[in-house]
Formats: structure tokens, C-alpha cells, sequence
């Protein structure tokens, strides 16, 4: 049996798959709407849905391209999004079984390359980014959204801390600076980049990934023990719901690299 993190993701997530495309969390947001209005504005030939999750960035994208790529190392995510985009008639979104690191497509062969809260995943992010930028065509654009880690280290280390005990395939949620490099070093020139702020409900937060007890207590035990400073990045409510950031990055690719 392969040790890879990926690999790991991967078994991690297989009996998870129905309950991510069910999500509300995931099936609606600003963000979501951000990404509609830029294919609205630009349209696409091919897009990628890098690491798609439940589906919900290529059902949402599939009426502005003419071809979407949902691509995943889950196989069984990968099906229900397959059975999913049928039911809704969406014929233009296929599925792809690949990791980020190594995507199985020819250089510049997306006008769109857009990752929904997957990165954090990676088992190699700025493997990932590299061929993201690689599959990029030389005017396409490039849209990156995810949960980042304040700059503080008490708050990174309280909220890579709870995001492990609640998923153990998580790697890491990356600082705006940390973004801000690797991005640069994958080739691409940020053109804007969204903040946001994210409530998280507990209950349905450690439902989907099926928390184990003993790790959702362990989570509530930090969260109930933490300083005045975690309390009120994260704004920790009595139930344990808490409030996190999140950036949606545009970015195209440098040109001359």
C-alpha cells in the first residue's frame, strides 16, 4: 500500500465523497460568485477544476466554458461529481483522476485553472502551483481560494492544530506571505487578491470529515483553554463555532519565464 500523503488523502476522503457534494458550506458562496463573474466577463475554452472536491467550481463554471476538467486524487469524489454533473445535464464536465503535483495534461492547455479550498491538501503545494502554472495557457488566468493561517504563530499554531484533530489528511493552512512567494516562484503575477471571513459551524464542520469524538473533545478542550488572543482572531462561540480567514488569489501567467 502506497505511503504518499496523496494516497492518504485519498482513502481519507473515499466515504466522504457524498457528504462534500451535499455541503451547503461548499455549494454556495461569494466566492463562488467571484469565479461566475469572471468567466462571465472572460468565458473559457477549457478550464480545470484542480482538486474538485464535490464538483461545486465546475457545476457552477460548466454554462461558461466549453469544457470543464474536474480533476481529483479521490476516485470516488471524482464519481459522484461525474453522477452529479449528469443528473444536472452538464455534458461538458469530464473527470480526471491526478494529483496536483502531477497532472497528466500537455503545457498551456487550460485558458482556466481555478482551486477551491484544496491546497491545503497538497502534499507538495508549490509542486502543485508549478504545474498549474504549467498547464496554463500563456494569457489564462488562474484563481486560487482557500482558509489561511494568520501571521501570528500562536494564532497559526492554535488553527493548524484544530484543522489536524479534526482531519488528519490536513497539511497545512499557508499565510498570505507564504502564498505570495510560492506563487511567485511557480511563475505567476498576482492580479488581486479577495479576503474573506468564514464561519464555521462546529457540528456540521466536524460532521463532514466524520470527526472522531475524542478529537472533536480535543478540539473543544484548545478552544476552551485558549488565550484572550485566540479567542478573539477566531471569534470562539460557546458552541465551538469560530470564524476563520480565507483569500481568493487571481493571478496570470509571468510572461518570458
Amino acid at each position: 500500500m502506497s505511503t504518499s500523503q496523496n494516497d492518504f488523502t485519498a482513502r481519507h476522503y473515499a466515504p466522504r465523497a457524498e457528504d462534500y457534494v451535499t455541503s451547503q458550506v461548499h455549494a454556495a458562496g461569494e466566492d463562488l460568485d467571484q469565479i461566475e463573474s469572471m468567466l462571465r466577463e472572460q468565458g473559457a475554452s477549457r478550464l480545470l477544476d484542480l482538486g474538485c472536491g464535490g464538483g461545486h467550481v465546475s457545476y457552477r463554471a460548466a454554462a461558461f466554458a466549453e469544457q470543464v476538467v474536474a480533476a481529483d486524487v479521490t476516485a470516488p469524489m471524482l464519481d459522484v461529481v461525474a453522477k452529479t454533473a449528469s443528473a444536472r445535464g452538464l455534458a461538458n464536465i469530464s473527470t480526471q483522476l491526478a494529483a496536483a503535483e502531477n497532472l497528466p495534461f500537455d503545457d498551456a492547455s487550460f485558458d482556466v485553472v481555478i482551486s477551491r479550498f484544496s491546497t491545503h491538501h497538497w502534499q507538495d503545494m508549490e509542486a502543485g502551483l508549478r504545474e498549474a502554472r504549467r498547464v496554463l495557457a500563456a494569457n489564462g488566468r488562474a484563481m486560487f481560494i482557500d482558509s489561511i493561517a494568520p501571521p501570528a504563530p500562536v494564532l497559526d499554531t492554535h488553527l493548524q492544530a484544530v484543522e489536524l484533530l479534526r482531519d488528519a489528511s490536513h497539511i497545512r493552512n499557508y499565510n498570505l506571505a507564504e502564498w505570495m512567494g510560492a506563487l511567485a516562484r511557480a511563475g505567476f503575477a498576482v492580479t488581486s487578491i479577495t479576503p474573506r471571513r468564514l464561519r464555521m459551524d462546529f457540528d456540521s464542520w466536524i460532521a463532514r470529515t466524520r470527526t472522531p469524538a475524542h478529537h472533536a473533545a480535543a478540539i473543544r478542550s484548545l478552544q476552551k483553554g485558549a488565550s484572550n488572543v485566540v479567542q478573539n482572531q477566531f471569534s470562539i462561540e460557546p458552541d465551538g463555532s469560530f470564524t476563520i480567514d480565507s483569500i481568493a488569489i487571481t493571478a496570470g501567467a509571468v510572461r518570458n519565464m
